[in-house]
């Protein structure tokens, strides 16, 4: 009779080994791509936030002079009425 050896016993669970370290290996650089990713697109938002908040505060200062600029210019056609009168 053929009795496995210890050498053959041990074979299969060395290539097991192997390959999940392999596999922990490709894990690891697939997460320090995903951080490096997540980091870029931090910062890619940190960005367009601020610019958000530059766009805003442009609308408001333009909306905050509308009203003084309606009330300083009176239309052509308000000047025509206040002149007939």
């Amino acid at each position: 009779m053929n009795e496995p050896t210890p050498q053959t016993q041990v074979d299969p669970f060395r290539e097991k080994i192997e390959r999940l370290l392999l596999r922990h290996e490709e894990s690891r650089r697939t997460v320090a791509l995903l951080q490096e990713q997540v980091s870029e697109l931090k910062t890619e938002r940190d960005t367009l936030q601020s610019r958000l908040q530059i766009a805003n505060q442009r609308i408001e200062s333009v909306l905050q002079r509308l009203p003084h600029i309606e009330t300083h210019h009176a239309s052509p056609h308000e000047e025509i009425n206040h002149e007939t009168n």
